[in-house]
């Protein structure tokens, strides 16, 4: 767990939105683990970075972080038990001997905690019940488990764990609520709620927009002029696409029902084409683009600035 999320990113507490953003990709980019094979610290610096970026990207959160309401988790900090102080403490008994038996501690309440805490007639005396507190976390999934769905554990402030069923198609930033999964309540008040904040961990093929997943294909020159059959990951596993003859930089394939499925509707895979030269130019390619040059060229930058 980390304790300053400012540090985490390695900018300012005054830092701006698009600071803290630029901050987070440039971290990303420097610590995923599938990027840096055989570096065991980087999957922590990676988590670190995802945690504290959920974190400040939140106004809210982010403001009630630098006031010391909320942790570097999102995790609201420990309220005062105010009814233990004040039912057991040294003046417990001006509550029942000392003429003090009139105070409805449901108003005490009430006035502390606000609609959470009341009091319960039962028989000839009274039943205090505060609802529990709601408990704060922010859980960080691969990619591929938010699209597919997926069940993880968290671990409580107590240490016991808690089973969090990711459903399919959930989106970065979207809150699940486990309903009396939080801190316990206070007489006979109900438990307050668990809820859980996801961040989805970047991959380094796939990108989602929306129920849309892009990626970008590299292909040959050979490929593009000639048009090929050629492989094609997705979220799925790989398949077979087809490269028209022509092709561009920048052309855009469209797999239908490749995308991201949540209920009945599903969206589609985008493939970017990129043109790659080869790494080493043949004498024999060199010569042949020469002469084709010579009887055959165009300008594909006519027009552009008019």
């Amino acid at each position: 767990m980390i304790d300053d999320p400012y540090a985490a990113l390695g900018v300012e507490r005054g830092a701006s939105a698009e600071d803290i953003r630029k901050a987070y990709k440039r971290r990303a980019r420097e610590s995923h683990p599938d990027l840096n094979p055989g570096d065991t610290g980087a999957e922590t610096r990676f988590k670190a970075a995802s945690t504290a970026y959920d974190l400040l990207k939140d106004p809210d959160k982010r403001a009630r972080f630098d006031r010391g309401e909320i942790d570097a988790s999102g995790q609201e900090r420990p309220e005062r038990r105010f009814y233990r102080e004040y039912a057991e403490g040294p003046e417990a008994t001006y509550h029942t001997s000392r003429g003090f038996e009139d105070i409805d501690l449901g108003d005490v309440f009430s006035d502390l905690f606000g609609q959470r805490g009341r009091a319960r007639q039962a028989g000839t005396g009274g039943g205090f019940a505060l609802r529990g507190q709601d408990l704060q976390f922010g859980l960080e999934i691969g990619f591929l488990d938010a699209v597919f769905g997926a069940s993880k554990r968290i671990v409580l402030p107590g240490g016991g764990p808690l089973e969090v069923t990711i459903p399919q198609g959930v989106n970065d930033g979207q809150t699940i609520r486990l309903r009396g999964k939080g801190a316990p309540g206070m007489g006979e008040g109900p438990p307050g709620d668990a809820l859980v904040t996801i961040t989805v961990a970047p991959h380094p093929l796939f990108r989602r927009v929306g129920d849309d997943i892009e990626i970008e294909l590299p292909i040959s020159l050979d490929e593009a002029v000639l048009g090929a059959k050629v492989e094609a990951p997705t979220i799925e596993g790989p398949v077979k696409l087809t490269v028209p003859k022509g092709a561009s930089s920048g052309q855009v394939l469209r797999l239908r029902g490749r995308g991201v499925k949540r209920g009945e509707a599903r969206g589609e895979q985008r493939v970017r084409l990129r043109i790659v030269a080869p790494p080493a130019i043949e004498p024999e390619l060199e010569a042949f683009f020469r002469s084709w040059r010579e009887t055959h060229a165009y300008d594909p930058r006519k027009g552009m600035g008019k």
